[in-house]
């Protein structure tokens, strides 16, 4: 049984992981040979075996070890990335997905999933081939290893290779050369042994007491190199020992330096955990570095091993991208720690609290007229302030990780509809709230999947309409006026005013002879169950989708807008505030009720009276030549009170238009914590929730958006039946 925080750890980084591949597939389909991206495919499919071997999940191991080979391939050059191989690897992408869904219910595989894996296995090892065996050259050795090999009569055997030669000394210091062949029967069997001779000089010249003789073995055994080299302790530094492996598996050694922990290691500690280099062979290499540094700039380490035949340079590089790997690694995974989303929500609310106790010591000190401690919570409400700006940060993450997904959308949508697209992806670093990004991802699904299957063409007619085969479809995010806009655009055919008018009027959500503007009858598209397809599909056309889009934007306190050029294309606008709990206000009083306008959303501030002679018929200004309309708050909202002399005027801008909010009484910037309404006020779209004051009394915050749409709304109208009367 796996612990549940681990689980959860380890389905976590496999999101994350998977996210990562899904992005690297899709943009290794334009630019094949690229290193990079196939090490990032290949590094994600590493760790995601590494991470379910730990922990026993043996189906995701086996059926990731597959695509891992093939991936190793593929960074060799041995196979090319081609559309074919990148589709196969985003089916085999889906399929980890679905075998890490079982991993969070607890269940094995079921016998439908264990066939996907069997067919993908399948498919994966036609790619693979028959892989070529690499040994070591042994010629390397010197040719004592050839007289071995002839021994052997030329027969391949999985054996041990030992090279020995021993020092002059040896005797000397009462020990046998033979002595130590024989103990290495207590380990496996001598299958071969060759004496050396070569160094025995002339009989006048020989010394009785000098050691002379050397031996190349090939050796059976099931021991590792370090025991097989532990026979020789007692020699070890009156003897030179070269040991290779069975086979000398380039590959395999390269797996295991690839398989090793994410941490900091030298060159040598990582040979030696992978088992190409034992810790005396390591000892002995560094006095030959020394003994060169002695009279030269001193060697790298990797060259002097392969210099001295003792590692391959194909084993060396591999430690050494490990060692680079990890050194990449290193620095994001010491800043960054993961946590809980729940915890961050906390916080903000505590912080929300922290504002409105804050304000409500400020009002204390305000009554009492006492100099200090109105100082004094001054300090605190700049502290709070800076610890809300950091707590609020803390949510804030870039719009880059939404938008990357419909990469895989437009892939497999475009395919569908047998329509070649090209998304286009800028602003991805534009940040907004945690819970913003979350609940706008849906909308922006049917947006896109709504203009690719309605608005661009197929290749034939925008060839036709002498327009690239390619259509194009582009997201952009960008910050204006405190808020986060969001654009969706497609160089597509455009809405057609005078169909969506006709269908409006068919279906009754328009009455004959309305006198609507362009933009009112293109939004007509959000209304519940409108659509203009001649033909329902699994993509669109049953009239839903785009009402949700609608409302989902207005539950985050957003607005949606669209433009459109017949035979064009469209863009869809999303405004959304950068976050859902703390804003910088502007207090205004109405009568007897306060207000709390955006502060992002606040212009400037003027005297109505004036510009009284300006006023054209009570409705509109005259601001510095620009037209300005205007609405009083407490017409609009009914409020009690009698009426001020001085009457100010509070601009608000949101996107491109500005409006006037006549108000009684200016009452300067407020920190405001966001409270929603309740359901009973769900229909209303000109108040966007409620604050608490410090005197513990109720402020309602303005939803500028709403209200200036109504604004626009009637000014529009109003132009429309004067260019009638006219």
């Amino acid at each position: 049984m796996i612990p549940d925080e681990y689980l959860q750890t380890f389905v976590v980084e496999c999101g994350e992981l998977l996210e990562q591949m899904e992005e690297a597939l899709l943009v290794i389909e334009r630019d094949p040979k690229d290193p990079e991206i196939i090490n990032a495919i290949f590094r994600a499919a590493h760790t995601i075996k590494g991470s379910a071997g730990l922990f026993g999940l043996d189906p995701i191991v086996a059926f990731t070890h597959v695509a891992e080979s093939v991936l190793d391939r593929a960074r060799g050059g041995e196979v090319i990335i081609d559309s074919t191989l990148a589709a196969l690897f985003i089916e085999v992408h889906d399929h980890l997905a679905r075998l890490v869904e079982h991993v969070i219910e607890g269940k094995h595989p079921a016998d439908e999933i264990d066939r996907d894996s069997k067919r993908l296995i399948a498919r994966l090892e036609t790619y693979l081939g028959d892989t070529a065996t690499h040994y070591l050259d042994e010629s390397l050795i010197v040719h004592a290893i050839k007289a071995v090999e002839e021994n052997s009569n030329g027969v391949e055997t999985d054996y041990w290779h030992l090279s020995l030669r021993f020092g002059t000394d040896v005797f000397r210091n009462g020990m046998d050369p033979f002595s130590f062949v024989r103990c290495l029967n207590t380990l496996g069997s001598i299958v071969k042994l060759v004496t050396i001779i070569d160094t025995i000089p002339p009989a006048d010249e020989m010394d009785p007491e000098s050691c002379y003789l050397g031996f190349e073995i090939s050796f059976q055994s099931d021991a590792d190199k370090l025991a097989i080299e532990n026979v020789f302790n007692f020699v070890r530094d009156d003897c030179v020992i070269h040991i290779l492996p069975p086979r000398s598996k380039i590959e395999e050694y390269k797996r295991l330096i690839k398989a090793l922990p994410e941490q900091e290691m030298r060159l040598g500690e990582i040979l030696i955990q992978c088992g190409t280099l034992t810790p005396e062979e390591l000892e002995s290499i560094l006095r030959i570095q020394s003994k060169h540094h002695a009279n030269e700039v001193q060697r790298p380490l990797g060259e002097v091993l392969v210099e001295q035949h003792i590692v391959s340079p194909p084993v060396v590089n591999a430690a050494l991208e490990k060692q680079q790997q990890v050194k990449e690694n290193k620095k994001p995974e010491t800043n960054l720690i993961r946590v809980d989303a729940e915890k961050l929500d906390e916080l903000i609310n505590l912080v929300g609290e922290l504002i409105i106790a804050g304000a409500g010591t400020n009002l204390i000190a305000r009554r009492a007229n006492m100099a200090d401690l109105m100082e004094s919570t001054a300090t605190l409400s700049r502290l709070v302030e800076e610890v809300r700006d950091s707590a609020l940060a803390l949510r804030m993450v870039q719009i880059g990780g939404t938008f990357n997904r419909f990469q895989r959308v437009v892939r497999d949508v475009s395919k569908e509809l047998g329509k070649d697209i090209d998304l286009v992806i800028s602003g991805a670093e534009t940040e907004l709230d945690k819970t913003v990004v979350e609940k706008i991802g849906d909308p922006l699904t049917h947006l896109v999947r709504n203009s690719m299957d309605h608005g661009i063409e197929s290749a034939e007619i925008r060839l036709a309409r002498g327009k690239p085969a390619k259509g194009k479809l582009k997201l952009n995010a960008y910050h204006d006026a405190g808020s986060i806009v969001i654009e969706v655009t497609d160089d597509g055919g455009g809405l057609n005013r005078e169909k969506i008018l006709g269908k409006a009027i068919e279906s009754g959500l328009v009455t004959e002879g309305a006198n609507l503007t362009d933009k009112e009858i293109y939004n007509l598209i959000f209304e519940a169950g409108f659509s203009t397809a001649d033909a329902i599909s699994n993509l669109s056309g049953r009239g839903v989708g785009m009402d949700v889009v609608r409302r989902n934007i207005e539950a985050l306190r957003g607005t949606v807008d669209l433009d459109s050029i017949e035979g064009q294309g469209s863009t869809i606008r999303i405004r959304l505030p950068l976050t859902l709990a703390i804003i910088d206000g502007f207090m205004v009083a109405v009568g007897e009720t306060t207000f709390v306008v955006p502060l992002d959303m606040v212009v400037e501030c003027i005297e109505l009276n004036a510009w009284a002679g300006d006023t054209s018929d009570g409705q509109y200004l005259n601001l510095r030549g620009e037209v300005l309309p205007y609405r009083r708050l407490s017409e609009y909202f009914d409020t009690k009170g009698d009426r001020v002399q001085r009457e100010n005027v509070v601009v608000v801008r949101y996107g491109e238009h500005k409006a006037g909010l006549v108000v009684d009484k200016l009452m300067g910037e407020f920190q405001t914590v966001i409270k929603p309404l309740g359901k009973l006020f769900s229909g209303e779209k000109s108040i966007g929730g409620f604050t608490i004051l410090g005197s513990g009394e109720v402020a309602l915050i303005v939803d500028v958006p709403g209200l200036m749409n109504q604004i626009e709304h009637e000014r529009e109208v109003g132009l429309s039946y004067a260019a009638v009367a006219a």
